[in-house]
């Protein structure tokens, strides 16, 4: 594989690792790099090509696991932590609740909905919405609904802590991770966006959803290779490591950095920098 292919992998990791964990969509950032630049698929193949701006988020999810290595230790019972070990965030800002500590059973919970639409959907997602004009749309769309979650979100926060996190919290949250299937409306946008509206802190419902990303990523990764396993050649392995390790460093990166934010910008900036880039890309595209 030639240099210049194998850099071109190295872009889209990048985009991914720095995308992933802001709410502007990380797979909308990528099909639009790619689809004006890049043109994987003219040498990977079409589904290929898709399969790899999924599989790519596997990175971003190893970051996700080493960052928080504490807290998915103590969900799966190998070893118990107190919360403030677990919540020794990377800002170096603790956040200790009153109450008890995320459950494994709430993280299922929140899981289930995207799980079952992500499977039944999955070849439509793949056939039809991977374009450019479909991504402006989740963009825009995701945009208002960050707006309005920090217009109308509760002036009091119920949840301040992702330790105080209800089973009827997390099912919301996971019925509204649904709509983050459609590429461009994020994944992290939709969530954390419904969080807020539920009362959750803006630093709770992020957290909340990098733990729920671990798992669906990862099973959306899996899902998409096998069945997309005939479209693979030995020639693409180096294209998937490149990306996949740009992705984990960038990754690792941007989300220590978006972990200090979030409190503090909340969402907006978020929403009008993707309203921005859909008029940009807009008006260069069409």
């Amino acid at each position: 594989m030639e240099l210049l292919t194998i850099i071109k992998a190295i872009i889209l990791g990048i985009v991914e690792g720095l995308t992933e964990f802001a709410p502007v969509s990380s797979t909308g950032h990528m099909i639009i790099v790619d689809d004006m630049w890049l043109k994987s698929q003219e040498f990977l193949g079409k589904y290929t090509a898709n399969t790899f701006k999924i599989v790519i988020q596997l990175g971003s999810i190893l970051a996700v696991v080493i960052i928080f290595r504490k807290r998915f230790i103590d969900l799966l019972g190998l070893k118990r932590f107190s919360r403030k070990e677990m919540t020794a965030v990377p800002d170096g800002q603790p956040q200790v609740s009153a109450g008890g500590k995320l459950k494994l059973g709430q993280v299922i919970v929140g899981l289930i909905p995207a799980g079952i639409f992500g499977f039944l959907f999955e070849d439509y997602i793949d056939e039809h919405l991977f374009s450019i004009s479909t991504v402006l749309v989740g963009l825009v769309i995701g945009a208002i609904f960050m707006i309005i979650a920090d217009r109308f979100a509760p002036k009091q926060t119920r949840t301040e802590s992702v330790d105080q996190i209800t089973y009827r919290q997390a099912l919301s949250v996971g019925l509204i991770q649904c709509i983050s299937l459609w590429p461009g409306f994020s994944r992290s946008g939709s969530t954390i966006s419904g969080g807020v509206l539920l009362g959750m802190s803006h630093r709770a419902a992020a957290d909340f959803t990098f733990i729920m990303a671990v798992p669906i990523m990862a099973g959306a990764s899996l899902i998409s290779l096998v069945k997309n396993w005939q479209y693979f050649t030995l020639d693409a392995l180096p294209f998937f490591i490149a990306g996949f390790i740009s992705a984990f460093l960038f990754a690792l990166l941007s989300m220590r950095f978006f972990l200090k934010l979030i409190n503090r910008i909340k969402l907006l900036p978020f929403a009008i920098y993707r309203i921005i880039l859909a008029a940009i890309v807009y008006l260069v595209w069409f």
